[in-house]
């Protein structure tokens, strides 16, 4: 779509003249956010429905085309949450090869080994990121791109400091700016912005950085998977769920100048659900103090709290912060 901009213009005559309007009659697509292009000087606004279809999620994976259970967490009493949980009936999944599939249909379905699928991440940097990109905004040098790249991919779930990240590629940073957010244009890059009510705290206000699918981002970055790649598999499909529920939840972070985090908190409503995410198999109460202080800080609107962990076991750390394997709930 974003190879053919005079288009909406043609369909949004089409659209004014149908009379009774037809629902429907057009379906476009495309692999950049048009609503965020420079370039775009008509939205369809009011004609048009906009659906973001992300990468496959876990249980899309597995067939069962869905999300994992938020929504359920939601809508289902604190006290009930452990057998929501156990009745999930789900294969366990190892995080770390999970974070290398990623969500892209070829790789995660079709592929089942790391060298082809290094072969295909090698070929979509090569042709989209390097090549079509340049038909969204222009790219000078591909060289200082990739470098952007690797730059990104080694800061997932991190704060983002474009500053840093310019200085680090020695790209200016107007450059550097212009060309993370044409990645976030075109869904490569997830930002997950911080939650912003507070009370007795200053709040880093910076948005954290993700990436649309795990598997490239790993593949970019080389190296052994961290705990932030598991963070970004749950941030993947928090953000595919989102996109799918009226009225439309947020998916924040929680952070302060203390350094207190908490890695996701849903917000729906007045209803908050924070969660961490540790890539270990035996959380102890160590890994929930932030979302104690958490509940503490939103007592109100916090009716329970959710560590998920790499291991097999359900069970309570503390009274409403429930314990569950990332893989069940996913």
């Amino acid at each position: 779509m974003q190879r053919a901009l005079d288009l909406l213009l043609a369909v949004k005559r089409a659209v004014d003249e149908d009379r009774p309007r037809r629902p429907g009659r057009y379906v476009l697509t495309g692999s950049a956010n048009l609503l965020l292009m420079e370039r775009i000087s008509e939205t369809l606004a009011g004609r048009a429905h906009y659906l973001k279809l992300w990468p496959l999620t876990r249980r899309e994976r597995l067939g069962h085309g869905s999300t994992g259970i938020w929504s359920r967490l939601l809508e289902t009493p604190v006290s009930e949450w452990e057998s929501l949980v156990q009745a999930q009936d789900l294969p366990p999944e190892d995080w770390r090869e999970t974070t290398a599939v990623g969500g892209f249909p070829v790789p995660a379905h079709e592929l089942k080994s790391a060298e082809p699928r290094s072969l295909w991440f090698d070929g979509y940097v090569e042709t989209y990121l390097e090549r079509d990109l340049q038909t969204l905004s222009r790219i000078e040098n591909l060289g200082d791109l990739r470098r952007l790249l690797r730059a990104a991919a080694l800061r997932v779930g991190t704060v983002v400091n474009q500053a840093e990240i310019a200085r680090d590629v020695a790209l200016a940073r107007p450059t550097a700016h212009r060309w993370l957010n044409l990645l976030e244009t075109s869904f490569q890059l997830v930002p997950v912005n911080a939650f912003a009510v507070n009370r007795t705290k200053r709040l880093v206000k910076s948005p954290k950085l993700y990436w649309g699918d795990v598997g490239l981002a790993r593949h970019l970055a080389g190296g052994e998977p961290t705990g932030a790649h598991l963070e970004n598999v749950v941030a993947c499909d928090l953000i595919a769920w989102r996109e799918l529920v009226a009225p439309r939840p947020d998916v924040l972070y929680w952070r302060t100048a203390n350094q207190e985090e908490v890695d996701f908190v849903i917000e729906a409503g007045p209803a908050l659900l924070p969660i961490e995410v540790k890539a270990t198999e035996r959380p102890s109460h160590r890994d929930i103090r932030h979302l104690l202080t958490f509940r503490e800080e939103y007592r109100a609107r916090v009716a329970g709290a959710l560590l998920l962990h790499a291991g097999t076991a359900t069970f309570w750390l503390s009274e409403g912060v429930l314990a569950a394997p990332w893989w069940r709930v996913l």
